[in-house]
């Protein structure tokens, strides 16, 4: 049973309302474009916003990598701790840290396996946490093996959730501009 109230019927004098044929929704003129009555792209999306899909896609593929190495280097920021001998300052310090990157990383890395794009504030967090293992080699006098395990860890850490942080930056960026006005 049909609705005779509801706004899509069909009339003599509106060609293609009913008709599979006709222009869908997002095919329809709003009045506000430079191509104000054109179609802009199969589908009915403008072809910048394939490039753009594409450009997010690859990006999405680069920060899960990223996230996994970032994951895993703060596994080896907490394990570390058991190869060394430390005391336990430095057993708390990197072990702390280490488990935190990884959680945190591997968050990221969980969002993105989900398809739901990367949290910049938990990125920008591994990143910090990774300056502070850098800071933290110093300020506890590490030595040895332990310092630069340390120092290392942190350099990689600090960089690859930078990288994270910027790319899903830029990614929600290009997701969420205006289209450009012409």
């Amino acid at each position: 049973m049909s609705d005779p109230n509801r706004d899509d019927r069909g009339t003599d004098s509106e060609p293609g309302v009913d008709d599979p044929s006709g222009p869908t929704p997002a095919e329809t003129d709003s009045g506000t474009g430079a191509a104000s009555g054109e179609r802009t792209g199969q589908g009915g999306h403008a072809p910048r916003d394939d490039g753009a899909a594409l450009a997010n896609e690859e990006r999405r593929r680069n920060t899960s990598v990223v996230s996994g190495i970032v994951a895993v280097l703060g596994l080896w920021a907490a394990a570390s701790v058991l190869i060394y001998d430390v005391g336990s300052e430095i057993l708390w310090n990197n072990g702390l840290v280490g488990a935190v990157v990884f959680v945190a990383a591997g968050y990221n890395y969980y969002r993105l396996s989900n398809d739901v794009p990367l949290s910049v504030g938990v990125a920008s967090l591994v990143a910090v946490l990774g300056i502070w293992l850098i800071i933290s080699a110093a300020l506890l006098e590490m030595i040895g093996g332990m310092f630069w395990s340390t120092i290392v860890t942190g350099l990689l850490i600090a960089g690859l959730a930078g990288y994270n942080a910027y790319e899903a930056r830029e990614a929600r960026t290009v997701t969420t501009e205006p289209e450009a006005r012409t």
